[in-house]
């Protein structure tokens, strides 16, 4: 394979929802490109693209799937990306190493939520978008609708370069506005018999023709100029022109492929070798101290580690960016994230599973490589002296969370060891040892999410798991002052122990003034405050201990203890023994022995003394509440409210975006453990949710009881 410089270099995203025929189209694509002999399918379990054995199980993409192909003395990366929501991690990944999003688009259903998810996240990074309209042979394919829906949700942006003659099972011919030729295919596909446009489409491919000149031209000064006086340009200024239109996003020109039966791809490969951006057109990358990396093939080496995959008889296959430099087998390169050295061994050009050893690669390039000793997914390898780091990939919130356990707890180690090793391949799988709920939490982006990865534990590395729901991080608080005091003596023979601390507690809230005078039971309570420490808990919210004794009836060295105490107890509430938060505590008085005092006494002392105010002080539960937007079909929205209505939500407010309806809502977190599966079964899987921390707030009355009482019987079984 010869060396491809960075100015002879495409890297493409293949992105879109589940069901668009993403892997059916790029066996075709790698076909077209002679990389294989004989197209696959994902019935029969031998594509590229879907060759671990969870992906052939589930007839979906799990991974990302890194292929070539060489066209016309050019280099196209491609990234073949899971469809499934649940797998956003794998477009998200794609779409910050490449340059260019190819959108399919499932032409029995039109724009689905998956496609406006997968175009978001094209905005959001600022990534050129070609639509692809896939499936034409399905019987309910209605091109004329999709593309009417297509222009109300992305605008006049959306441009048609071809469309189809006829679509449903009798297609096999489309007019392709920008060369203005009919192609025409056999059933087998492959080679088209290009023409010149019937007389009774030539009207239309016209129109069609005209509006893609006046969407190229807007695109350069010259170009314009010369539309306005010509009212025409050659293929090539519009090929110049819509070049540039896809780099700052003005364009997003529309082709018709049939991926199943290799009808419209070989010419979609033409296009993306004469106008896809190269690698060294788009804008660059910025490194962690936010300075630009310009993929320089004689410049110092730097690479990204985006990707790794856990292949059977190799162990780990390290997929890498190379963002400036040229690399080769047995460059010595340092781990920047983990100051380690690290020797490049064999590099390869990757198509799935089959890798294609070269001698070089140069900037811009995606290439593989094996047998690293200490690099993880997100890793940056620089040469001497360099000391770039790239940060540039943020995932999204998880949506749906379970705790893990091994059915034999012997095998809790080797469970984690290998959740932790697939977090490799996946970063948007987060695991949480939580020391507060006492349990292993996985958080991941839905429920299939999930269980594609107890089928991997359970059919590859041999360990049978189970799911519980996740308890939840309640947080108890006071919303009035209360006062207590408690006497720790203990005499048994020899040394004592004494201590005795008078304390109050009250709400805290930010910026409240130091407290001069209490009153309790009609008597007062003067306040000389002689110190003050403000703790932000590592849990949120704040713990204020105020030291107000006067006279010396507590030493001054056993104020640690107290808070000690006082701390000990914020970290295992009184009511369920949740975290405590947002309480102010002023210890004002107590008595000590000059013999039989000591740190411990008044650590038990205060530890007590704070428990029997805390539950005086109208103590309540708090809840996480988090922000909540559903996207769904308008169909569908009465149903959506309604079970969210049921869950306790507060609806914020309603909008329509892009032909959905956006709806806006605050839900605690316990009613979101199944929302997932909840949504998707309510709408046919055609809607999506994100989420996100918002607060936390009381719970009403009736559940505080049931949790107090759940609180109570643990500890009676205990």
């Amino acid at each position: 394979m010869k060396v491809y410089k960075t100015n002879e270099i495409k890297n493409i995203a293949l992105i879109g929802s589940a069901g668009s025929g993403k892997t059916t189209l790029a066996e075709s694509l790698l076909f077209e490109a002679g990389v294989i002999k004989r197209r696959g399918s994902v019935e029969a379990k031998n594509t590229v693209s879907d060759y671990f054995p969870v992906e052939q199980e589930y007839g979906y993409s799990v991974f990302p799937t890194v292929f070539h192909a060489e066209w016309n003395g050019k280099k196209l990366n491609f990234i073949d990306c899971p469809g499934s929501d649940d797998f956003v991690g794998g477009t998200i990944t794609a779409l910050n190493v490449t340059d260019q999003a190819l959108i399919v688009v499932n032409g029995q259903y039109g724009p689905e939520v998956g496609t406006m998810n997968a175009f978001r996240n094209t905005e959001k990074i600022g990534k050129p978008v070609i639509f692809l309209i896939n499936q034409l042979d399905r019987e309910h394919c209605d091109f004329d609708t999709i593309m009417s829906n297509m222009r109300e949700i992305y605008g006049s942006k959306c441009v048609e370069v071809q469309y189809p003659i006829e679509t449903g099972p009798g297609f096999n011919s489309l007019i392709d506005v920008l060369t203005m030729k009919k192609y025409t295919w056999k059933p087998e596909g492959g080679a088209p018999t290009i023409e010149e446009i019937p007389a009774d489409q030539m009207d239309k491919a016209q129109e069609l023709h005209a509006a893609l000149i006046e969407a190229a031209a807007g695109n350069d000064d010259a170009l314009m100029e010369k539309f306005f006086e010509e009212e025409d340009l050659t293929e090539d200024e519009m090929r110049e022109g819509i070049r540039k239109g896809l780099v700052t996003r003005s364009i997003f020109p529309v082709f018709c492929v049939c991926g199943g039966k290799d009808m419209g791809v070989r010419r979609l490969m033409e296009f993306l070798g004469n106008v896809v951006p190269f690698v060294d057109e788009m804008p660059p990358v910025k490194n962690a101290k936010g300075e630009e990396v310009a993929p320089k093939a004689d410049a110092p080496v730097s690479l990204f580690f985006f990707k790794t995959g856990m292949e059977p008889h190799i162990g780990e296959v390290s997929y890498f960016k190379v963002m400036s430099g040229t690399v080769k087998p047995g460059d010595d390169l340092t781990n920047a994230d983990r100051g380690s050295k690290e020797r490049i061994g064999q590099i390869y050009a990757s198509a799935g599973a089959n890798r294609i050893a070269v001698d070089e690669l140069c900037a811009g390039d995606i290439g593989s490589t094996v047998k690293l000793k200490d690099v993880k997914t997100g890793n940056t390898l620089n040469a001497k002296d360099v000391e770039n780091q790239f940060n540039f990939i943020q995932y999204p919130n998880s949506k749906y969370s379970r705790a893990i356990k091994a059915v034999n707890e012997s095998e809790m180690e080797k469970l984690m060891a290998a959740v932790l090793r697939m977090r490799q391949e996946d970063p948007t799988w987060v695991v949480e040892m939580s020391k507060e709920l006492k349990q292993t939490i996985i958080h991941g982006q839905g429920e299939f999410h999930l269980r594609t990865l107890k089928w991997r534990l359970e059919n590859n590395d041999k360990i049978q798991v189970k799911y519980e729901e996740p308890k939840i991080p309640y947080r108890e608080t006071i919303t009035k002052a209360a006062r207590a005091d408690y006497r720790h003596k203990k005499q048994s023979g020899g040394a004592g122990q004494f201590g005795e601390v008078h304390l109050i507690v009250e709400p805290y809230t930010e910026g409240m003034p130091d407290p001069v005078v209490y009153k309790f039971g009609g008597q007062e309570y003067k306040m000389n405050i002689k110190s003050k420490e403000e703790i932000d808990l590592e849990w949120g919210g704040k713990l204020v201990f105020l030291n107000s004794v006067v006279g010396g009836a507590i030493d001054l060295r056993f104020m640690p203890a107290i808070l000690k105490g006082v701390m000990e107890r914020m970290e295992q509430g009184p009511l369920t023994g949740s975290y405590a938060r947002d309480v102010r505590v002023v210890v004002y008085d107590g008595k000590m022995h000059p013999v039989d005092s000591n740190e411990l006494s008044f650590m038990l002392a205060a530890r007590n003394a704070f428990s029997m105010a805390f539950k005086e002080a109208g103590p309540k539960v708090l809840e996480p509440i988090y922000d909540l937007e559903v996207l769904v079909p308008g169909d569908y929205m009465g149903d959506v409210m309604s079970d969210l209505q049921g869950r306790r939500a507060i609806i914020m407010g309603m909008d329509s975006e892009a032909g959905y309806q956006k709806l806006s809502a605050k839900i605690p977190l316990k009613e979101l453990a199944s929302y997932s599966i909840a949504l998707s079964s309510l709408t046919g899987g055609r809607a999506s949710f994100t989420t996100k921390f918002s607060s936390y707030e009381l719970v009403p009355n009736d559940i505080q009881q049931n949790l107090i009482k759940e609180h109570e019987a643990e500890q009676q079984e205990d």
